[in-house]
């Protein structure tokens, strides 16, 4: 892929606002007619599939300063006694949710983000991860996972998640440049994030994950391509490369980010093949639209047998039909139903006090929603829709008429081929993956119509 070249008129046709489809239908197809009880419902019904493997997500919001680029739903405090509460709370909420789905499930892929994860004391780590283990079992090869940030994590909390199982970690990088640190508001240097690295390796982290950003106020080819060479000097088994997502409508913090300071368009695409050469030249294989991996490693082996999943956590090696989460602002996937809690904290601890799931909004999808997502994730997890996995050709063609003359400019223009058997995405499609699942999207045109903003862009 090393060597793919994209027009201006090409990327002016297709960077355009689209959904990121970690779900789908995506977040705004959500309604808050679904609720605590929906919810209930769905945790009974999965409760019967004693065999199908779950996962697990945390969310813990609390960071001790903003990034101005930050998409995430966090809360600003230097005040650390709020984590026992909140503590207090996650494991409160695990038991209402238990209450319907039981304990007889085995997690296969736990995870805990924010915010910053490590913002609790290694005390409250060990608590929170034993209380929830004691009532969600693990597999024995679980997979278990935490984001951590180098400026404020220790080697204590890192000892202290690995004492109770952790073993993979993911550090936010985003770029060492010291110009690009200052206009984001996180300044890291190349020097703390290398300590905390060799720190997880010493401990026994199996994984060690890096992000970094593209399209960062003061990004240029050249610093950024300086911040890449350090960052593959870490070594990393795995790494992602994110697009900047400027959504200042729905995060008013980004609003502090000076736009003409943004690179744009063809600027902006350049930095992602910058680090898309350099990644691959360090041996790293591309995983979907934003990742890479060692050939080794497993979510590479994934990528090129696959068996690649996605879901809120991004791409992933354990697929698993039921996914709990908990935590304000978390999304639980269950028995084809979408949950998100509630984005307050006061409103999310008062629900739990009252005894209720702390459920805001959610969908439960239809047969249609299902078939959609299945095309959506065999194009954004494998590169390949295949007919037959879709009733046959024939049955595709029709059901799927509209999106495929969508779809038939897009291959003229490269970015996929139609065979007999069904359609691959090219290596320059893999860039515009997101443009080729959107015509398959039944929610999107609706959401456009309303003339409010509501993606990232594509590129």
């Amino acid at each position: 892929m090393t060597d793919i070249r994209v027009e201006a008129e090409l990327l002016a046709r297709y960077d355009q606002p689209g959904p990121r489809y970690t779900s789908y239908p995506t977040a705004p197809a959500w309604s808050d007619d679904f609720g605590p009880d929906d919810h209930a419902a769905s945790l009974a019904r999965a409760r019967e599939h004693t065999d199908r493997p779950l996962s697990l997500y945390v969310h813990l919001p609390f960071c001790e300063s903003m990034c101005w680029y930050c998409g995430c739903n966090v809360r600003i405090t230097q005040d650390h006694s709020r984590s026992n509460r909140y503590v207090d709370h996650v494991l409160r909420e695990a038991d209402l949710a238990i209450a319907h789905l039981g304990q007889d499930r085995r997690v296969v892929q736990h995870h805990w983000g924010g915010g910053t994860p490590t913002f609790l004391p290694p005390a409250e780590l060990v608590r929170l991860f034993e209380g929830l283990a004691a009532r969600l079992p693990h597999a024995d090869d679980a997979e278990i996972s935490i984001e951590v940030d180098p400026r404020v994590t220790t080697r204590e909390q890192l000892e202290a998640l690995r004492s109770v199982g952790f073993n993979r970690i993911s550090m936010g990088v985003q770029d060492f440049d010291p110009q690009v640190q200052q206009a984001i508001h996180r300044v890291q240097s190349y020097e703390q994030t290398k300590a905390l690295v060799d720190d997880a390796r010493a401990l026994g982290f199996e994984s060690v994950n890096l992000d970094v950003v593209y399209g960062l106020p003061h990004q240029s080819v050249e610093t950024f391509a300086r911040s890449l060479a350090q960052v593959l000097t870490l070594d990393p088994d795995r790494l992602a490369c994110y697009g900047y997502a400027h959504v200042p409508w729905l995060k008013k913090h980004q609003n502090v980010i000076p736009e003409d300071a943004l690179p744009k368009g063809l600027d902006k695409l350049r930095l992602y093949l910058t680090a898309l050469e350099a990644f691959q030249a360090a041996g790293h294989d591309v995983v979907g639209m934003d990742h890479f991996a060692k050939s080794t490693d497993a979510l590479a082996v994934a990528a090129s047998s696959g068996t690649l999943h996605r879901n809120f956590m991004g791409y992933t090696t354990r697929p698993a039909e039921d996914m709990v989460s908990f935590g304000m602002t978390s999304i639980s996937e269950v028995d084809r139903a979408f949950a998100q809690n509630r984005k307050g904290l006061r409103e999310w601890e008062n629900e739990i006090a009252a005894g209720r799931l702390p459920v805001d909004r959610g969908l439960r999808r239809s047969a249609d929603d299902e078939e959609r997502r299945r095309i959506i994730l065999d194009l954004m997890c494998r590169f390949r829709l295949d007919y037959e996995s879709h009733g046959g050709r024939e049955a595709f063609e029709r059901v799927h008429a509209e999106a495929l003359r969508t779809l038939r400019p897009m291959a003229d223009d490269g970015l996929c081929q139609f065979d007999d058997d069904g359609i691959t995405v090219t290596d320059l499609g893999r860039l515009f993956v997101r443009n080729l699942a959107m015509p398959f999207d039944a929610y999107l045109a609706r959401q456009r119509a309303s003339g409010k903003p509501v993606f990232s862009r594509t590129v």
